[in-house]
């Protein structure tokens, strides 16, 4: 099941999913209405989804031209989308400029409400959040309905798991659901009743799925995320008023975001161009010199962004930093290249020496332990050797000794990246490939070719229960490994996968 989940939401960007899940809420509600089960008229849906997605991409191609930088549509789009479900359905003159002005402060915030090049808040959160003080509009969050729930809690699932954020959202999920439940049930509400309420009346599912999860108002860190969210989760549920303001779940999002600012990455992250090198006839590794220094561990990720005219990708992609934390360095990312690349990798490739490009932020949880006594057991397909790479590189230069097994499989010797870093670096190499490297490097074993397996794994690495493991590559081989290590009694396994690009 994990394999096939890694593989269908692997097809597409992260933004891509956000939006075609909130594109079929959209036209399920409208049918819903269409035929009498919602409480709004189809008429009044049309309208304002028209308004709120048009004028939100309008205004964020403004904004992008007076701020002299390239709009990111699928980013206004999901916004638009996002409004609409939050405010208040009616086709009155009024009400839909109320859903205009929302939409054009919540793009207006990406730039307004930034500190050096990263905005702050949810721009849906925030657009909503301004029209209901200033009484033009209100959010009733009407997505919250016993039909919608459960085509909006599959898209919410599908984007929590592609986003690696299932422990976030479920935190807030069952932290707001409790106190939300409590606070029914102390009121004579039985359990049966308040469970269902809760859950049907009340935005949970959809604040996790679709806002609590957006990538760029959270911080880089699992335990960060986790405490963002119990934050939101509490503000959310417990009723509060200070003088005009009342809580809300946009003010709950909103106060969450100030504290993942806190935690998070202060400022953009801008990039100038180095070049390029063939890492392997398929892969190439681009190197940059940061504007500013950039703070990271080894194993964790960037989110880069490169203006073009994007295809249905988008133009942001994570990438594993690829080289160790240095102050004076270069920071390097690896991608490799099918024979039809998309339009992200063509431009990124095409970029020339002195360029700029933005990172958004940096963050991930793929990262060795503290305690370098640890044995550790790393498996790598194919380009997910990246993380690794920055690991080994890194604790090679710091001097720092473990008890590492890297499992490592190409589908052809002339693919393996950053073979000579794991030769220097003193680590027993199993390879799965085609055929050896010929001559074979000091400590590497060929342990034939084909997929690792767990049969693989268990005869070139007798010790494995006693391991922590971490795995990096494409889905299919991170999931298939998931399962091989548990079944081989790997109680501790952290994985990384490259998709969607």
């Amino acid at each position: 099941m994990r394999r096939w989940l890694d593989r269908v939401t692997g097809y597409v960007t992260m933004y891509r999913l956000v939006l075609l899940a909130l594109v079929a809420v959209a036209v399920v509600a409208v049918v819903l209405s269409a035929l009498g089960q919602l409480a709004f008229p189809v008429v009044d849906l049309l309208a304002m989804l028209a308004v709120a997605v048009v004028t939100s991409f309008a205004s964020s191609w403004l904004f992008a031209l007076v701020f002299r930088t390239r709009p990111h549509p699928e980013s206004s789009l999901i916004t638009g989308f996002l409004l609409f479900f939050l405010l208040y359905p009616s086709s009155s003159a009024a009400d839909l400029g109320s859903v205009a002005l929302a939409a054009t402060i919540a793009n207006a915030s990406k730039y307004l409400f930034a500190i050096r090049g990263r905005h702050i808040f949810n721009p849906a959160a925030i657009g909503a959040l301004v029209v209901s003080l200033l009484g033009l509009n209100f959010s009733v969050w009407w997505v919250a309905t016993p039909y919608l729930l459960p085509l909006t809690a599959v898209g919410a699932f599908l984007v929590l798991y592609r986003s690696r954020r299932l422990p976030v959202g479920l935190t807030f999920v069952a932290i707001a659901a409790a106190i939300v439940m409590v606070r029914l049930m102390s009121t004579g509400t039985d359990f049966g009743g308040a469970l269902a309420t809760t859950f049907t009346s009340f935005p949970l599912v959809f604040l996790a799925g679709f806002m609590l999860s957006e990538p760029l108002t959270l911080p880089p860190r699992l335990w960060q995320q986790l405490v963002v969210a119990a934050v939101v989760a509490v503000l959310f549920a417990v009723p509060f008023t200070i003088g005009p303001v009342f809580s809300s779940p946009e003010l709950a999002l909103v106060a969450g975001n100030l504290v993942a600012f806190a935690f998070g990455q202060r400022r953009g992250i801008r990039l100038a161009y180095r070049g390029k090198r063939a890492l392997t006839p398929t892969s190439w590794e681009l190197s940059f010199d940061p504007v500013r220094p950039v703070r990271f561990r080894p194993g964790q990720y960037l989110e880069l962004t490169v203006p073009h005219r994007a295809d249905f990708r988008g133009s942001r992609r994570i990438f594993s930093i690829s080289s160790p934390p240095t102050t004076d360095g270069p920071l390097t990312v690896t991608l490799s290249v099918p024979e039809k690349p998309s339009s992200f990798k063509r431009a990124f490739l095409a970029l020339e020496p002195g360029a700029t490009v933005r990172a958004t932020s940096v963050g991930g949880d793929f990262t060795l332990p503290a305690d370098a006594t640890v044995p550790l057991v790393l498996v790598a397909g194919g380009i997910g050797i990246t993380p690794f790479a920055s690991q080994l590189a890194h604790d090679h230069a710091a001097g720092v000794r473990r008890d590492v097994v890297v499992v490592y499989a190409v589908r052809d010797t002339a693919e393996l990246g950053y073979s000579d870093l794991l030769e220097s670096s003193g680590v027993r190499v199993v390879l799965v490939s085609p055929e050896p490297p010929r001559p074979m490097p000091a400590g590497w074993t060929w342990a034939g070719s084909g997929r690792i397996t767990g049969d693989v794994l268990r005869d070139a690495v007798p010790d494995l229960a006693s391991r922590r493991a971490y795995v990096s590559g494409p889905p299919g081989l991170v999931a298939d490994m998931r399962v091989a290590l548990a079944g081989l009694g790997v109680k501790r396994v952290k994985a990384d996968y490259f998709s969607g690009y």
